[in-house]
């Protein structure tokens, strides 16, 4: 299970909204863990608003 406040920090910069394609991409770009991916992978995809938003569906996917 992927930490959120992880997930976060490699999310730094991105511009929201974001989708999850955009999530995981980023986050790969940033050099995140499997676990990192493997988690925005999981979440639904869908537009989100921000960063606790993101943090919710990391924490409910989990």
């Amino acid at each position: 299970m992927a930490n959120p406040i992880e997930v976060q920090k490699f999310l730094k910069g991105i511009d929201y909204p974001a989708d999850r394609r955009t999530l995981v991409t980023t986050a790969r770009r940033e050099g995140a863990s499997e676990e990192v991916l493997t988690a925005l992978e999981h979440i639904t995809d869908r537009s989100y608003d921000g960063p606790n938003a993101v943090s919710q569906e990391v924490t409910h996917a989990s």
